[in-house]
């Protein structure tokens, strides 16, 4: 499947590894994809994240992770699915930070960025994908498969983070960034060639 994927779909993936590494992910996530995502510029889908106010956005979207990720995954559309129920998300979390420290539900952590804990062979800690990563990575060759495109590019990438519900889509939707507002700008683009 990686022979099909562009120049700019493989700087993502790659993108993806460094923002977990950075940030100190055990695994790469949907977070790090979408963050590779809006590193982009000058490809389809950084054309269609800048024209849609994504990048101006970029500090607000990356809050928005860093608070799914302190509440352990849940979103802001899940808390207040909870908050419907009677459940205070914000309370539970303050509660267990109380009793375990900051960032306590936060996914567990790798031992450190180069410490390599976590690596397959080699050298260099490597992250593995998670597998709601792994999920986005084939949903793209499909996106592809089904636009008629014979290459995976990160415009590709991009719906197929849009394409089911999960962290990034929740966090882009927050932002007005939705699969049919993103396929609608693919769409409009003129075509090469």
């Amino acid at each position: 499947m990686f022979e099909k994927f562009t120049g700019s779909a493989r700087e993502v993936v790659h993108g993806a590894v460094h923002h977990a590494r950075e940030t100190g992910s055990a695994k790469v996530g949907e977070p790090e994809l979408l963050l590779a995502l809006l590193d982009r510029t000058g490809s389809p889908a950084a054309t269609v994240l800048a024209g849609l106010g994504a990048h101006g956005r970029r500090a607000s979207i990356e809050r928005s992770l860093a608070e799914v990720r302190r509440r352990g995954g849940i979103s802001d559309a899940d808390a207040e699915a909870l908050a419907g129920l009677g459940i205070d998300v914000e309370e539970i979390v303050a509660r267990v930070e109380e009793a375990h420290g900051a960032g306590a539900l936060a996914a567990p952590r790798s031992p450190g960025p180069r410490s390599g804990g976590l690596r397959r062979g080699g050298r260099g800690g490597r992250r593995p994908f998670a597998p709601e990563a792994r999920s986005v990575l084939e949903r793209s060759l499909r996106i592809a498969l089904g636009r008629g495109d014979r290459h995976i590019g990160d415009e590709h990438l991009l719906l197929a983070l849009l394409a089911r519900p999960g962290v990034a889509a929740n966090v882009l939707a927050d932002h007005d960034v939705t699969y049919v507002r993103v396929e609608r700008a693919l769409d409009a683009r003129p075509k090469a060639g």
